[in-house]
């Protein structure tokens, strides 16, 4: 909830159980009405002009607004049909041309469901929806006695509350208070805040990138077999033929292609952290397509999120060890140390850099300085023993198995075509992965970004086999190629190629920041930005490996398959 920038205090506002109020005045001492200076003013009107919301939560329940859509089926004028949909919170205030007007009146509307006892027993009364109309009524045509309770003009004959940043305003907040039974169980009154109304879409997209992927996956597995076999059948051949034929393909490479890449150290570090985010995504989709990390506990998929990856650090540090023993890598207390600390310190950076801008702001989505501190304990705590544990473990094992040696002296790599170009690999790999969860991409980002729940880790899970699916093919034929090419240095290549759809994540956040959001202030800009380049980068770990892994795999069996002298 910290991490969120919720902070929950206790507002002035009395409401008891089934007890209705008709109008009641909050704020109101010595019978006179607020004043609001005009410094106060002008930020009140600014923040109407931004379109701030207000958000209230009664017995855990967010309040909501209703909106009622009426959807012109018929063009007879035969009955409309009405929509009804919520907006969480409610808009502080609207604006016409020229003036601001503030919500000062709340109408709560409190739906509670009576549990069935027996007959001598008192009712137990339980909230299962809580919802706002706001108003906005002058000053003047509130009346109000002693008691401090108003009566509200007709709806026909009153004025909204203009608020003038250029002057001091004078204004009432009034509230009402209205209780309805409702059938909802307690159980069920999330469902309100739950309903997608476009569960159709995600079927869709769903069923759509599984024909793709299936499709895709059908084919270049009947090719990549075919050509292999037909590949290792010439290979395998008696020697007399081989005589005549000019060596050519991936065979040539045989004696390089295990040959250990520039910066292993690296690579094997990235790696570490891409098993750690792997494992942690995974576990985390799969106990909330469960339904144990539900919205209506704040932030426990936060908290799950956080404490998942420090305690990941051990297969992230035992798969890092093992690569880099494979690597033929020699200083390991070395790797651990940039295992724990690169990709969490670039995380951890860019994170502090951004909050001292939200502290420069007084706002509080700024993460307080005891839970920057908690974090990085457990930074140091867990995350770091765990992966050096890890570390350890897998340096001691035995490395990798390749099935062929490594030759003295390096081949010479013959001239490349255009299209190996790492960057046109890059755009041509990335392309398959990211249209398989373009569209669970739009929802997570209207979550993120505009205050929507987000709750369907069912599709999330299934888009999440698809992405592992497509990256993995991809990433083998890409290497197949390069390997074909005669162009051995794969390791690195095939780490930035698999992760290519990053690159198309990112370019689809600038869309989506042109074209679906308000934004024009230089901090709030500078927030997105960051919070997507950490997104981008974590995508990209993510993708990189599990491309990478598959093409490991890949390459050991094809080299195995090949008899060589």
């Amino acid at each position: 909830e910290v991490l969120r920038g919720d902070r929950i205090v206790n507002t002035p506002f009395q409401v008891l159980m089934n007890s209705e109020k008709k109008c009641e005045v909050l704020c109101y001492q010595l019978r006179k009405p607020v004043v609001l200076t005009v410094e106060q003013s002008k930020l009140v009107a600014e923040r109407i002009n931004e379109d701030y919301y207000v958000h209230l939560i009664a017995d855990n329940l967010p309040v909501a607004t209703r909106l009622e859509l009426y959807s012109n089926r018929d063009d007879e004028g035969k009955k409309k049909e009405k929509e009804v949909q919520f907006e969480h919170g409610y808009r502080l205030g609207f604006s016409d041309a020229t003036k601001i007007y503030l919500h000062n009146h709340l109408s709560f509307i409190l739906y509670y469901h009576r549990e069935d006892v027996e007959e001598d027993q008192e009712h137990n009364y339980r909230v299962v929806r809580f919802e706002v109309i706001p108003q906005s009524i002058r000053l003047e045509d509130l009346k109000v006695d002693e008691k401090n309770s108003c009566t509200l003009p007709d709806a026909a004959g009153s004025a909204p509350q203009e608020i003038d940043p250029t002057k001091e305003n004078q204004l009432l907040f009034t509230y009402s208070v209205h209780w309805e039974e409702s059938d909802i169980k307690w159980a069920s009154r999330w469902d309100t805040y739950l309903t997608m109304s476009d569960v159709q879409i995600h079927w869709f997209s769903i069923i759509n990138s599984v024909v793709v992927v299936f499709f895709l996956s059908g084919i270049l597995s009947m090719i990549i077999i075919r050509t292999l076999r037909k590949d290792i059948a010439n290979y395998n051949k008696e020697d007399d033929i081989e005589d005549t034929m000019e060596e050519s393909g991936w065979k040539l490479v045989h004696g390089d292609v295990f040959r250990p890449p520039q910066y292993p150290m690296i690579l094997s570090s990235l790696l570490g952290s891409g098993i750690q985010l792997f494992c942690m995504i995974l576990i985390v989709i799969f106990v909330a397509m469960l339904g144990m990390l539900s919205p209506s506990s704040r932030g426990a998929l936060m908290t799950t999120a956080c404490f998942l990856f420090m305690f990941m650090g051990v297969f992230g540090g035992f798969s890092a060890g093992r690569l880099y023993r494979t690597l033929k890598g020699h200083r390991w207390k070395k790797g651990a140390f940039c295992t724990a600390m690169l990709y969490p310190g670039v995380v951890f950076g860019i994170c502090f850099v951004l909050n001292c801008f939200i502290w420069g702001k007084h706002s509080s989505g700024a993460v307080p300085f005891p839970t920057m501190v908690a974090l990085l304990c457990m930074w140091f705590g867990i995350s770091l023993p765990l992966v050096y544990l890890g570390y350890y473990f897998g340096f001691r094992k035995q490395p990798y198995d390749n099935p062929v040696r490594t030759n003295q002296i390096p081949r010479q790599i013959p001239e490349q075509r255009w299209y190996m170009n790492r960057f046109v690999g890059i755009l041509m790999a990335g392309i398959l992965p990211f249209g398989a969860m373009f569209i669970e991409l739009f929802f997570i980002f209207s979550a993120i970004w505009e205050n929507q729940f987000y709750y369907l880790f069912g599709f999330l899970f299934l888009v999440f086999i698809i992405l592992v699916v497509s990256c993995s093919q991809i990433s083998i034929v890409m290497v197949y190629f390069q390997l074909c090419a005669e162009d051995y240095r794969w390791w690195w290549r095939n780490f930035l190629v698999s992760g290519g759809s990053a690159f198309y994540v990112l370019i689809y956040a600038i869309f989506y920041f042109v074209n679906k959001l308000d934004i024009v202030e230089f901090i709030p800009s500078l927030l997105y930005f960051g919070y997507t380049a950490l997104m981008v980068l974590s995508f990209w770990l993510l993708t990189g490996t599990i491309g990478f892994y598959a093409a490991y795999m890949f390459v050991r069996k094809i080299y195995a398959a090949v008899k060589i002298d």
